[in-house]
């Protein structure tokens, strides 16, 4: 018997797509994208992100030919982890025995899981904004005989449909303070190294690594780079950093908690030099442009937290 009124249906909203997160068969490394098509990689290997494309393929990230990424060594290109300290060991200091750039780079990390933040739900939302990767490392996964410390590191990786964020959290679990440094060694990827430039740290006083670590007042210009090149500088962490190629601004860096930006690019001779550096031209379609706490150390002590990280935009 038919009813003369008929209760009215349920709307149902249609199902919105949702980021894919995969691990590799050989659990070295994972993979997530974005339902607009951006894409990221990262090898669990130093929880090293080795791509970033935009929705339209694009890359990037500088990696190099020649990068070793069996976890045989740290990989060259990306975005490698540098901490507990930054540069070449430290004589009469606690990461005396370490070797360069500290072990994050070069350990095995530990996948913690991922979330997503949900976009619009109106009809032509294209499904959730953004996904965020979650990486671990502890002392104990670590030979405590080069640094004795107690500490967990909780490092992030988010991506959404124009940003990459990467952040770190530093958690002393142990009964003592200890110092370290922290950097993003971003390798960005570039058309042309000659027709770039670097906008932000006009007046930003600098260490300069290729002259002796010279310390140098403010350029007071923009930065063009047309040899080897590997400076340190110093800035409020409110300044955005703008890297631009033909007068077109390509990338923009912001950062949370780190005082320092370190700009490098090997040029001709240095790169040759690198056995895990190519194509051998390879220097002019990169930039190293490094947000980091490094021209000092940061004391944290027992119980305590850190936190810092930066976000690159592509515009």
């Amino acid at each position: 018997m038919e009813r003369a009124k008929k209760p009215a249906a349920i709307p149902v909203s249609p199902v919105q797509p949702t980021p894919q997160v995969s691990i590799s068969d050989d659990s070295s490394r994972v993979t997530a994208s974005l339902p607009t098509g951006e894409r990221l990689e990262v090898l669990l290997y130093g929880a090293t992100v080795i791509s970033w494309k935009s929705a339209n393929g694009k890359e990037n990230l500088f990696l190099s030919s020649k990068a070793s990424l069996d976890g045989s060594k740290a990989v060259r290109g990306g975005i490698p982890l540098v901490f507990p300290a930054f540069g070449p060991p430290k004589a009469d200091h606690a990461t005396s025995r370490l070797p360069q750039h500290g072990f994050a780079r070069i350990s095995r990390w530990e996948y913690l899981g991922k979330s997503s933040s949900e976009s619009s739900t109106l009809p032509n939302s294209k499904g959730d904004a953004s996904v965020k990767l979650d990486f671990g490392l502890s002392d104990s996964m670590i030979d405590s005989h080069n640094w004795d410390y107690s500490f967990n590191l909780t490092y992030s990786v988010t991506l959404s449909q124009d940003n990459l964020e990467t952040s770190l959290v530093v958690r002393n679990t142990g009964t003592s303070s200890y110092d370290f440094q922290v950097l993003f060694h971003s390798y960005l990827a570039i058309d042309d190294i000659t027709k770039t430039v670097i906008s932000g740290l006009e007046e930003s006083p600098l260490i300069d690594k290729t002259q002796g670590a010279k310390q140098v007042g403010p350029a007071k210009k923009s930065i063009s780079i047309d040899s080897e090149t590997d400076r340190v500088y110093t800035l409020d962490p409110d300044k955005a950093i703008t890297v631009a190629e033909q007068g077109t601004p390509r990338y923009e860096i912001t950062r949370d908690m780190l005082s320092d930006v370190v700009i490098w690019n090997p040029w001709i001779e240095k790169a040759k030099g690198m056995a895990d550096f190519g194509p051998e031209d390879g220097y002019k379609k990169m930039v190293c442009v490094e947000a980091g706490s490094v021209s000092a150390w940061n004391t944290l002590e027992a119980g305590d937290t850190w936190e810092g990280g930066q976000r690159i935009k592509t515009l």
